[in-house]
């Protein structure tokens, strides 16, 4: 599945399903075809996102012993999303997917 996030203030934002998918549970929802991020639930979208990128920032336990960081940190994939956020509560304006 792709989603395709939509508001009256950005432009679109495209994700492929797995991204997409982690997305939404960072936000406390079930992945979903259809659904809506309003207004007022925007605060606490966007600082549950910026908690996820900062934990996943954090530095490694020293007996992890695998150092690979992937290519694409989850910074670079939800800052379009941040961003998106951001503008659409600006301009009191909801994000919507999947209509």
């Amino acid at each position: 599945m792709i989603y395709k996030f939509k508001s009256s203030a950005t432009g679109d934002l495209i994700m492929l399903g797995p991204q997409g998918d982690q997305l939404l549970r960072l936000l406390g929802r079930e992945p979903a075809p259809r659904g809506i991020i309003e207004v007022a639930a925007m605060p606490a979208a966007l600082a549950a996102l910026q908690a996820a990128i900062a934990a996943a920032e954090a530095p490694a336990a020293p007996d992890d012993g695998d150092d690979a960081r992937p290519a694409v940190g989850l910074r670079q994939r939800l800052w379009p999303m941040v961003e998106m956020l951001r503008r659409a509560q600006a301009a009191d304006a909801a994000v919507v997917w999947g209509v």
